[in-house]
């Protein structure tokens, strides 16, 4: 039982406008204590979802500021409680009065998230709409906002309820052939529930697989810049980052470590990193360089091998091996200076390639077009359920795993109280990501820790 009121800043301070949130069982008894309505009403007596106007004062009676304070009586309220937020200007001076008022007569500072984990506790959303919300606020681009809105709209929660209640069949069934195994009874044909099992397997294993995806579009899908020291790499990054991330010389060897950044190109964030020259050197600090560059390699989705002079076969040959899992894409730099058709060879005509002009931003437009095509990303609606967080990509991995036993147990006929077993592990583990089978409050601190205060 949530038994104390809590308050807290729903905006950043200094702007026009703050909003201050109040939320618990004595909300409207001490948000009625510090306002005077225009209308001499006490908010007591106030219709929910009603926006009323007057000043809003401290414990000594003087007046901070005039505010609207809007009123919501639970369950209709974000949290299911008592709630008002209180609309003011946006003074650090005003907000930080008002609170410390709030907090005079009654309410608690709220701890981050704390406003959403009530929403979860008083069932207004299960867990994993609640963790959407989170998504919701830090979202920076359109893929990653319809992918934290289709949770929230609770296509996802949906999803793990169709599935479950696909596992309660085969359990329901199986374990009512238990209860009257002396009686040799079938209730349940195996083939028909082998075939359940794998429809629910395939399922879980596209949500699976949409992980890769959703957690790339979420940090940025990672786009490694890599070739020989000043073909113009940095110069590259810096003008797809539009900034001057990286420093540019005619010196060989400037970029010695790895240099990272985002960027957005059609909705979608790209990670561009840009890697030291890849070249024969006794420098200690280059070679450590370059086994970076070899590294960000190997977790690059994407990879623009920047080239201004013809490569050997042996390079074709490197970097098409540690590239053969990758969308590479050859970039023929510097076509201000030269045609890219004067050193093409045979051997990478396989290969997409652009000729570009970095340092003049010649064919950059149809680069990030290319970089975009390349990452194959399909329009993402919000009805879209793609996976983004590592605690339901986990759980649902350890559902994948149960089911997969329970396929085999089906297959190979085997005693229907070991199937029921696994089966109640899947159903707990799609459990686990709602919320249905969450008992410990570690678990729930540890996921609204990340939350802001106010949300």
């Amino acid at each position: 039982m949530i038994n104390d009121t809590i308050c807290a800043l729903a905006t950043l301070a200094g702007g026009a406008i703050g909003v201050i949130r109040v939320s618990g069982p004595l909300t409207i008894e001490i948000t009625d204590k510090i306002i005077k309505t225009a209308n001499h009403e006490s908010l007591l007596e106030a219709k929910p979802n009603t926006i009323h106007y007057g000043e809003l004062t401290d414990i000594y009676n003087n007046t901070i500021d005039d505010v609207l304070v809007s009123v919501f009586r639970a369950p209709h309220s974000y949290t299911g409680e008592d709630s008002t937020e209180i609309s003011c200007h946006g003074s650090r001076y005003i907000l930080r009065q008002a609170l410390q008022t709030l907090i005079a007569c009654g309410c608690r500072q709220a701890k981050p998230g704390e406003y959403t984990q009530r929403a979860y506790l008083n069932g207004k959303m299960d867990l994993s709409q609640a963790e959407a919300v989170a998504d919701i606020v830090s979202a920076t681009n359109k893929a990653t906002h319809n992918i934290a809105l289709s949770q929230l709209k609770g296509n996802f929660s949906n999803e793990l309820a169709l599935l479950r209640e696909q596992l309660l069949k085969i359990t329901s069934l199986l374990e009512l052939e238990l209860d009257f195994s002396d009686q040799d009874v079938n209730f349940a044909d195996r083939k028909q529930l082998l075939d359940l099992a794998k429809k629910i397997d395939n399922r879980i294993t596209v949500l699976v697989h949409s992980f890769e995806t959703g957690n790339a579009l979420k940090r940025g899908i990672p786009v490694a810049i890599i070739g020989k020291t000043n073909v113009g790499k940095s110069t590259l990054l810096n003008i797809l980052l539009h900034e001057d991330k990286a420093i540019v010389s005619e010196f060989h060897g400037t970029t010695r470590d790895v240099i990272e950044d985002t960027t957005e190109i059609s909705g979608i964030t790209f990670r561009f990193i840009d890697t030291a020259g890849i070249r024969h050197t006794a420098d200690k600090i280059e070679q450590l360089g370059i086994q970076r560059t070899y590294q960000k390699l190997k977790e690059a989705i994407i990879v623009l091998w920047v080239i201004d002079t013809q490569p050997t076969i042996e390079e074709i040959t490197d970097i098409k091996n540690r590239c053969n899992d990758k969308k590479l894409i050859i970039i023929y730099n510097k076509i201000d200076k030269f045609e890219s058709e004067d050193f093409v060879i045979s051997d990478l005509k396989d290969i997409p390639s652009i000729s570009i002009s970095a340092k003049f931003g010649t064919n950059i437009d149809n680069l990030e077009k290319a970089i975009y095509e390349a990452a194959n990303i399909s329009e993402i609606s919000e009805d879209d359920v793609i996976i983004t967080n590592t605690r339901h990509f986990e759980a649902l991995t350890n559902a994948q795993e149960s089911i997969s036993r329970v396929i085999l147990g089906l297959q190979t006929d085997i005693s229907g109280d070991l199937i029921s077993e696994d089966l109640h592990i899947s159903l707990e583990q799609l459990g686990e990501i709602t919320g249905g089978t969450i008992t410990t409050n570690e678990v729930l601190t540890s996921i609204f820790s990340n939350f802001c205060i106010g949300k």
